[in-house]
């Protein structure tokens, strides 16, 4: 999980930008908004997108970016069987 990329995308784009991003990737194998571009193969780029936005509608909802963070990392150990 690239912390760094996800931050970046999460205060640059709204949830629905964030969407769009992850749609065209499925479409056309990459984004094509401007600034969406991410590294990674397909599979990493839409997870990294994915994350964004769950990060993204997490401070929308009143959460720091930390706390957001934080928060994307609890749910995907709990998905993972970790917590």
């Amino acid at each position: 999980m690239n912390i760094k990329e996800i931050k970046e995308l999460a205060k640059k784009f709204t949830p629905e930008q964030l969407e769009l991003c992850i749609n065209q990737t499925l479409k056309m194998g990459k984004p094509q908004l401007e600034g969406c571009e991410v590294s990674g193969d397909v599979v990493e780029v839409l997870n990294t997108l994915a994350k964004a936005q769950t990060v993204k509608e997490l401070m929308e909802q009143g959460m720091t970016e930390i706390e957001a963070i934080r928060e994307l990392a609890r749910r995907i150990r709990k998905i993972q069987g970790s917590e």
